[in-house]
Formats: structure tokens, sequence, C-alpha cells
């Protein structure tokens, strides 16, 4: 009896101490070394030189900016030929522009104009002088770029200068419609350098929401004039006759009255 018993606490414990082996955690198990390759940058991915980034370009080439609302330009067989000079070989030293006193203001609020200068986006005052500010400006910026070896004055005289009443601004907008004769001369010896013509500057003028939002924009009657001014007399010079007039129906037939 006392051996069978002994037998069965023997049978027992041995079972106990097999139920209470543990495995090691793996997380004790020692790194596994890694090759030399892993952690590499893969090829194409390779870091980029800091000085490379520093580019300054070298030259700037003058761009002509061109009306993109307005059509292909249509050059005749005298394209770019101011006399016996072309445009592009010529410098603007010196812009001259006159807008006569003969020239009729007009401060009415209509929605047509009246008068031979219409302006009011600047404080009441001598239209006159507002209006041979903006002009010079205009034609200063837009000859610019020119850099030809021939030194050339640009002589202007306004005809008519319309912007918007305030009541035309605001609601049904119009035509900036714009007119002025323009001869080149040489700087040193006064000769005429071009046939004096007459150019019609025609812009489509905002009214209503898209003029609000316009002048929310920065995008005044004044800014809207000069830069258009500025590309009419540049494409005048380097390419008379080029341009395409402006096709606005009776108002701008109206705005030229």
């Amino acid at each position: 009896m006392m051996t069978l018993r002994r037998l069965f606490l023997t049978a027992m414990a041995c079972s106990l101490s097999a139920c209470a082996t543990v495995d090691i955690p793996s997380r004790n198990a020692p790194f596994e070394s890694l090759p030399d390759s892993y952690g590499a940058i893969a090829p194409g991915y390779d870091p980029i030189d800091t000085q490379l980034l520093q580019i300054q370009p070298q030259s700037v080439t003058p761009v002509i900016a061109v009306d993109t609302f307005a059509s292909e330009p249509n050059p005749g067989p005298t394209a770019g030929v101011l006399g016996n000079v072309a445009g592009s070989d010529m410098t603007i030293s010196k812009v001259t522009v006159r807008v006569p006193r003969t020239l009729e203001v007009s401060e009415a609020n209509r929605y047509l104009p009246q008068g031979d200068i219409v302006w009011r986006e600047d404080p009441l005052g001598d239209r006159h002088a507002q209006v041979q500010a903006i002009v010079q400006s205009a034609l200063e910026a837009g000859v610019r770029p020119l850099s030809g070896p021939v030194q050339a004055e640009l002589d202007v005289e306004v005809l008519r200068f319309h912007a918007l009443t305030q009541k035309a601004r605001y609601t049904t907008g119009g035509v900036h419609s714009i007119a002025f004769t323009m001869v080149l001369r040489d700087v040193q010896t006064g000769e005429v350098l071009t046939q004096a013509r007459e150019v019609e500057a025609d812009l489509t003028a905002y009214g209503g929401r898209r003029a609000l939002v316009a002048i929310a924009e920065g995008r005044t009657q004044k800014v809207r004039i000069t830069g258009f001014l500025a590309k009419v007399i540049q494409q005048e010079i380097l390419a008379p006759g080029s341009r395409e007039p402006r096709r606005g129906g009776l108002i701008q037939a109206l705005n030229k009255l």
C-alpha cells in the first residue's frame, strides 16, 4: 500500500514539473546582425547638393506684351520699319506728351461721354494735367524695353481720352476710348523718322459687379489704361500698322463723338 502511494505521488510531481516549463521570450534573444547595405539610399534618391539650388538667372530677355484679347496681327509690307529705321533699332530716350487746353473737359455724370476728356478716378482738379500724367507714365513704360542704337524721341499729342463716368462705371460699363497722334524724331538732329499718324487705343471698360471686383483686385481704370497704352505704343513702334482696330459697335462709335 505504501509502495503504491509513493509511486502515485512521484508520478504527480513529474507531471507538475513538466507543466511549469516556460519558454524564453524572444525579446530576450540577442540582436541579429544586419547587412552593411541596410538603410542605404536607393539609387535615384541621392541627397541634392544645396549649392546647386542657388541658381540665379544669367540674363533676362524682355518680352513684348501683346493684348491676348486682340486678333492676330496682320503686318503690312512696311511693318516694323519706321521711315528708314526699324523700330527694334531704336532707343526712346525722350517722351513728350501734350494735352492741348483746347480739349473740352466734361464732368457730367452721364452714361455716354460728353466732351474730349472724361476722367473721374483722380480728385476733381486739372483734368488736362491728370490725363497728361497718365499717358506720359504709360508711354514711358511701353518704350523702356527698347534698346536699339538709334536715339529717338517720341512726340505724342492726345486727341481724346474717354474713361467712364461714375454712372457708367457702376452700371453698364463701356469703352475706354483714347486717341493720339505720334511721331518719332532723331534726338540729336530733330529729323523726323516717321510720318505723324493717328493711333486709336480702345479698351473694354468694366461696369457693375465686374468693375467692383476689378477695383478690389487693384485693377482700377488708371491701372488698366496705363498697362494697355504701354502695350499699344510698343506694338506701334515695333510693328506699325499691325494692330487690328477694336470692334465695339454702337457704344464705341458714340464714345468717339
